[in-house]
């Protein structure tokens, strides 16, 4: 019986191991790359969930962000337009929420009944993955107040609507742009 020479065995079983963590590592970095046009996910190995900081607010100009890149293009072009418009009158629009992952929602909805004390009463503020608009990218929330009263009031020259009536700060595309918004939903719930 001819043997080889250990150095083969070993030679073979590295190249095998470095042709397999070369695969690893590409789809790896297939998967981390959201699908283009798609909604965000997980990039360069950071999970990204739509979260913006708590009390933080970034720019509808901000397409890195997954907050922003995740947004319907046309729901984000009407945002942009209104943002011009507001600065022009002094007025700067900041985006507190826009896209969310399900799972970010679902986290908003469970701290939302630990601090209201029921699923009824969260659901007042915050909607399940299943009907949230901002999972689908079709919601953006704006701040800060003044900001979002000056699209309350010009929101409907662009097609943007507040949605609920106990949030002002909720905009969704509920009109062509110059027409006329529908009466906010009460709340979340409704």
């Amino acid at each position: 019986m001819a043997c080889r020479p250990v150095h083969d065995h070993v030679h073979r079983r590295r190249t095998v191991t470095a042709v397999l963590g070369a695969l690893v590592v590409a789809l790896s970095a297939c998967a981390s790359d959201p699908v283009p046009g798609g909604p965000p996910g997980n990039r360069g190995g950071v999970v990204e969930d739509g979260s913006i900081p708590e009390h933080g607010t970034i720019s509808p100009f901000d397409s890195e962000h997954a907050a922003i890149r995740g947004l319907d293009p046309d729901l984000l072009a009407a945002v942009r337009e209104a943002a011009r418009d507001a600065r022009a009158a002094g007025v700067e629009l900041r985006v507190t929420s826009g896209w969310r992952s399900r799972e970010y929602q679902q986290r908003l909805l469970d701290e939302a009944v630990a601090v209201h004390g029921s699923l009824a009463e969260a659901r007042r503020l915050v909607s399940t993955p299943e009907k949230s608009a901002h999972v689908t990218g079709k919601a953006i929330d704006i701040g800060p107040t003044d900001a979002a009263d000056w699209l309350v009031r010009h929101g409907a020259d662009y097609g943007l609507c507040q949605t609920y009536a106990n949030e002002m700060w909720h905009f969704e595309l509920s009109t062509e742009p110059g027409g006329e918004c529908p009466v906010p939903l009460s709340d979340a719930a409704g």
